[in-house]
């Protein structure tokens, strides 16, 4: 059974975030994260991928350079900027709040 989940607008700049807070990935790097994370509930095509994180890029969220990876072949990692760890900061708190209002509108009788 396919118990995948369609993300919210918003919600994967927010995952890519999570997936960056340890350490630079490259873009398929951070996919295979967010898969992990997940169990496999979410896969982030690179359709998807790419422009969000060319986006937070753009907002300074995150900043990338380009590196060899383990297998000798270059690519662009991304990493989190103080911007970028401040909006993973706001947005945490944010979901967090709205899901624990959320799951009290559901739960009432």
């Amino acid at each position: 059974m396919d118990e995948r989940i369609a993300l919210p607008q918003g919600t994967l700049d927010l995952l890519i975030l999570k997936a960056l807070a340890l350490e630079p990935l490259h873009g398929w790097a951070v996919s295979e994260r967010l898969q992990q994370m997940t169990a496999d509930a979410l896969q982030v095509g690179q359709g998807s991928l790419y422009p969000a994180l060319h986006r937070l890029e753009r907002a300074g969220r995150v900043k990338a350079r380009w590196r060899t990876t383990a297998n000798n072949r270059r690519a662009k990692y991304y990493e989190l900027t103080s911007s970028g760890r401040r909006q993973l900061e706001s947005a945490s708190e944010s979901w967090r709040k709205l899901a624990a209002v959320i799951g009290a509108v559901l739960d009432l009788g």
